[in-house]
Order: structure tokens, then sequence, then C-alpha cells
């Protein structure tokens, strides 16, 4: 019913196409896509070719510390990017679609391959000898409220003999549609409902950035070697004035600077050691320094806030992987990570410094992990997952927070998938979840128009969650499949917000829990009498539930989106040259808990229509709107007098920001042999 209500209200598009021919599906559970099921795309990358497989959504893997718990569900010729700041999208977009022999979609697991915890990995297996490649895209994007942007891709790849390389440079300067950039009204009322204050937002943002990476690979005393790096600056900029009309005429404004600048460098090797074993080392390096900067004025009200942090990753891993017989693998490896934070964070209101706790930090941790993994299949409809690893760390901090303390967790998982048919399968999965610490929660932040400041908490202990899993799929016609699947989170140590003294901080409040829903429908419409057009949408509800720190009743979980959905209708015209579409993402809600307010944001639904002609197969031009429903940002700050348990409500506001339609013209050249 949920699915049908999304389907309905959406009525859209999505990234997928109907194949030319049914793949071969097996009770195993891995799907082979070769060429000839995305013919009629046309796709210019590998990324166009993952985001139409039926019944997958891409996961580009998680940003936390470490490298084991940091995949997504992609692999490239078996293997797992030696890289965590360069996202899965962007290797995806630079690997030309001609350079891929086929795409194998391996559902609920099979021996020697490491799911990671996902339902679903896509292994992309690339041609031999794909020589010399290359490609150059424009983007140009005009906002209706008169702001510009472009960006630029330049990429390219080739062989030398045995030896292969890749680079790529991105460079831009993208509008801010996600933070509250636009214009709109601004209402204060007083807990009564009477207004204090009537204005008007002009709220205007962007930013300059470039990306560069760089990749290798050679032979190395029979195995192969791979490195990567990738170097990342972005300047963020925006400016803000609330035009205050009613009960006295004033203006409110505000300014924020974030400058970031970060460093990757990765090396990979993997070598077989005998006829059924083989091994793999993995090396890896990032930093990063942040300098953050908010100046809000207001008529007797002056507050500058400086942050400067420095934060640093290293990663060493070692696994050795066998292939006992074609029903049964294992793999055991071991990985160490050093991380390190330095800020330093200055607040000052009318000139005056005010101190912050924990505004100047120092952090170092040290992080051990060793695991064990077998995959089974101890009949050709039964497949069982199984593994443990084992994690110890010691965390330090100096500085405002003197501490010193050891963690140490043990995280079983066990997986079966059953296909009783080649179109059937049920996944169900119970697994220990230990959270990564984000370092980010360990200092001072900060939202000055919104009247909040976060103090930082380095004594933060991870989340536990012993997480249940229960999954339906089922493939249908030529390329469709509905998956059904149902999950609940025993949580321990619930990170979130409680109060810090006089201020606010990311906090351990105790146990709680979370259920989730999710549908995923992939619909070919051949058979509707649309031949070429397929329908994808994916919707996921949430409900959770945690002991409020300030109040002592039960509240939803701080972020947590009660739904999420997206819908996409595509169709791909080959007479034409050129394929269609609309991509819609659902409008979505979140509240913030803090002890003496509550922060609502709501983002209206996203839509893109859009239409791409390819005249060549190496050439392509694609027109699209984003938010063509002129949706916008939504934030209603409920502010108490003190303490939400005891104090009043002394007032609401709310803003209410649109940024209207985007034009986005995009060219694309592909060079090469």
């Amino acid at each position: 019913m949920h699915l049908l209500l999304l389907l309905a209200q959406a009525a859209v598009v999505a990234p997928e196409t109907t194949p030319a021919a049914s793949p071969p599906a097996t009770a195993s559970g891995v799907v082979s896509y070769g060429p000839d099921f995305f013919a009629a795309l046309r796709p210019n990358t590998a990324l166009d070719m993952v985001q139409r497989l039926p019944g997958f959504s891409l996961d580009p893997g998680s940003t936390v510390r470490g490298f084991e718990g940091a995949a997504g569900n992609v692999l490239i010729d078996g293997q797992r990017p030696a890289s965590k700041s360069d996202s899965l999208t962007s290797l995806l977009t630079r690997i030309p679609a001609d350079q891929v022999a086929r795409i194998d979609l391996i559902r609920g697991g099979a021996p020697g391959v490491d799911m990671q915890g996902k339902s679903a990995i896509a292994n992309l297996i690339r041609k031999p000898g794909r020589g010399l490649r290359g490609a150059f895209g424009y983007g140009d994007l005009a906002a209706q409220n008169g702001q510009h942007a472009w960006s630029l891709r330049l990429e390219g790849s080739g062989d030398v003999g045995a030896r292969s390389w890749e680079a790529g440079l991105v460079a831009g300067h993208p509008l801010d549609d996600a933070s509250g950039d636009g214009d709109g009204p601004r209402l204060r009322l007083d807990g009564a409902g009477k207004p204090l204050a009537l204005g008007a937002i002009h709220v205007r943002g962007g930013s300059g950035s470039f990306t560069l990476t760089g990749a290798a690979e050679t032979p190395l005393a029979g195995g192969g070697l791979r490195a990567n790096g990738r170097l990342y600056a972005n300047a963020f900029d925006q400016n803000g004035t609330d035009v205050i009309t009613a009960p006295d005429a004033h203006a409110e404004t505000e300014h924020d600077d974030d400058n970031l600048h970060s460093s990757e460098f990765g090396l990979r090797y993997a070598r077989p050691l005998g006829p059924r074993a083989s091994g793999e080392l993995v090396a890896l390096r990032q930093d990063k320094a942040e300098r953050v900067a908010a100046d809000f004025r207001a008529p007797g009200d002056a507050e500058l806030f400086k942050l400067e942090s420095r934060t640093a990753e290293t990663i060493a891993r070692a696994v050795l992987k066998v292939q006992q017989t074609p029903a049964l693998s294992w793999e055991a490896g071991a990985e160490g990570a050093r991380n390190t934070l330095r800020s330093q964070t200055r607040f000052s209101l009318n000139g005056a410094p005010i101190a912050l706790p924990a505004a100047n930090v120092a952090v170092a941790e040290e992080r051990g992990e060793a695991f064990a993994k077998t995959v089974w299949r101890p009949i050709g409809a039964l497949t069982v997952e199984a593994g443990v690893r084992e994690e110890g760390s010691r965390i330090a901090s100096s500085g405002d927070v003197a501490l010193a303390k050891r963690l140490y967790f043990t995280k079983p998982r066990l997986a079966l998938t059953w296909a009783p048919t080649a179109d059937d399968q049920v996944r169900v999965r119970y697994e220990r979840v230990v959270g990564q610490l984000d370092f980010a929660a360990f200092v001072a932040s900060q939202n000055l128009s919104a009247g909040t400041l976060s103090a930082g908490n380095p004594n933060l202990e991870p989340e536990k969650d012993w997480v249940s899993e229960a999954a339906y799929e089922r493939r249908f016609w030529n390329g469709g499949s509905l998956i059904v699947a149902a999950r609940h989170f025993a949580i321990a140590d619930v990170v979130d917000r409680a109060p810090f003294g006089a201020f606010d901080a990311p906090a351990n409040i105790g146990a709680g829990r979370k259920d989730e829903e999710q549908v995923t429908l992939t619909l070919p419409l051949d058979r509707l009498g649309l031949t070429g057009a397929q329908i994808r949408g994916d919707a996921t509800w949430r409900q959770s539930r945690v002991n409020d720190p300030t109040t002592h009743g039960q509240r939803d979980i701080t972020l947590l989106h009660p739904v999420d959905w997206t819908a996409h209708l595509a169709q791909d015209l080959p007479e034409l040259r050129l394929n269609w579409g609309i991509d819609i993402t659902g409008g979505w809600r979140e509240r913030s808990f803090r002890f003496n307010q509550v922060l609502t944001t709501k983002v209206s639904a996203y839509a893109i229509p859009f239409v791409e002609w390819k005249p060549r197969r190496d050439l392509s031009l694609r027109f699209e709107i984003d938010n063509a429903t002129r949706g916008g940002l939504r934030r209603t700050r409920e502010q108490y007098a003190g303490s939400r348990a005891t104090s009043p409500l002394a007032f609401a506001e709310d803003r209410d920001t649109h940024f209207g339609q985007l034009y986005y013209l995009r060219l694309r050249k592909a060079f090469g042999s």
C-alpha cells in the first residue's frame, strides 16, 4: 500500500531502462548483465550502467574512520577501491561504459565475495587492454534568482604494456541549494501565538572547488600493485540578511566561511598464494585541514565564532583469502589505524570572549581489529555467511579535556540467504554493529542564525546496535524486481544531544530502538505499452524511541527521518538517440532536540526532469531543470526560556526559504581508441 501511494503521488522517474534481453538468473543469487542489457541506454560511464541495475541502489559507503566499515556496495574487478575520500560515484564516473565487460549483481552472498554487510553487491568487470581513453565535460547552471555556476571535468586513462594509469580533474563553482540558500519569510511568535517579529530572508551562497585524482597499476612480484591519490580543496562562502519590518525596522546579517583542504594516498597489493589462496595488503593515509568562521550581527548583538581543525588517519590492513571448495570460502585479517585531531575554537559576544567547553582539544586514537569470515553454500539454494570481528582501541585527549580510555568490542555477524527459485530470494541477518565515533562531535560547533552553540565532547562512547533484518526479493518480467525488507535496531549508548553546563553537546543518552520498513521496486513498462520505459522507486519508513535526557520522556532519536523516498521514470528512445525522464527525491523532515530548543527542518520534494541526446557514442548533451517543483527549506525553532522540562516556550520562529528552479546544461565528449 505504501509503495502504491508512493508511485501514485510521484508518477515519476528513474535512471533505468528495460534490457534488450533477459539476463541469466541463477538460484545462487548472481546475475550477470553484459553490454547488450544497457545498449538502448547508450551509457556514457559505468555509473550510468550501475544506476540501471534492477533492484539495486548504489551505496557510496560511509565516511567513518577505518577501512573495514567504510565500504560501499560496488567492487571493481572483484576488489574494493583502496580509497575512502574518492567516492564510488566519482570512481564509476571515470570509467567509460565501453570499458565494462559486464556487471555481476550478487544478491545475498557468494563464496569468495566479502559482502561487507550489504544485501547486494555489484561487481564491475572491466575489459582487458582498454587502450587510451579520455573525456571532457562542461556543465553550465543558471538559477532563477540570477546566480550562475559552472563545472569542468577532464579525465583520461591508458595502458603501457601490463601497466595502466588514470587521472582526473574536476573543478567548478557550484551553487548552494542545500543549506538555506534563497529568499522567503521569517516569522517569530511568542508562547501565546502573538507576533514578535516579522521579516524577510535573503541568503546567497556558493563555493569554488577542485578535485585532482590519479592512480596507477603495475605487476609486481607475482601480484598487482595499485597506487592512488587525491587532492581536494573547497572554499564555501554564504551571506544572509534578515530584514525585520515589525515591530521595529532593522537588519540582521550573518557571514559564513568554510575553507577545507584534504589529501589522500593509498596503496593496495594483491597476489595469489597458491591455486586456492590469495593475499591483500592495504595502506592508506588521509589528512584534512578546515577553517570555519561565522559572523552574526544584529542591533546590540555581535557574535563571532571561529574554528580551526586538523585531522589525520593512517590505516594498514592485511587479508588472507582462501577458496576451500567451490561452495566454501573464508578469509581472515587484521587492521590497524591511528587517528588524530587538533582543534581550536573561539567565540565572542559583543567583543567579550566566551569560554566554550572542549573548545581547544587534541585527540589521538589507536585502534586495532582482527576478523574472520566464511561463506558456505551447503546446498545450491542456501548460502550461509558468518563472521566475527574483535576490536580494541585507546583514545586520549588533552587540552580543555584531559582523559584516556580503552574500548573493546566483539562484533559477530550471521546472514542466511535462501533462493528456492531463480526469481525468489529470502535474506535474514543478525549482527552487532558498533558505530565509529565522529571526531566532529569532539569539538565545539555553531549555527548562529538559529541561536545555537554546541560544546564538544571527547568522552563519547560509540553507539552499539544489535541489528535484525529480514528481506524478500521477487524478480519478474524482463528486469523487474520487488524487494520488501524490515530491520530492528536494539541500540545501546545512543549518540544524541544532552545538556552540558550552559550549553548543549553530543552525548550518550542511554538505550533506544529503531525500526525500519523498506520497499524497493523496479518496474519495466513494456508490457504496459510504453516501450523502453521503466519506473524505479524506493521508500523507507522509520520509527525510533529514546529517553530524552532533559524531559525524561520518550521521543524520536535526533535527526532521523521518519520517511525517505525516491521515484524515477526514464525512457530510452534508441531510434532518436535520446533518453528522457524525471528524478524525484521526496520531501523529508528531521528534528534536533536540545535542552532549551527543538529545531525542525523540512525539505520539499525535489524534482529533476531531464533529456539527454547522444548523436554519437562519444558525444552527449544533457539538459535538466533542477528543483522543477520550486521546493525549499523550512526551519522551525521552538525556543524555551530555559530547560524544556521546566520552562515555558519563549518563542517559535519560522524561516521558509525557496531557491527557485535551476537550469542545467552539460556537454560530454569522449576521446580515444
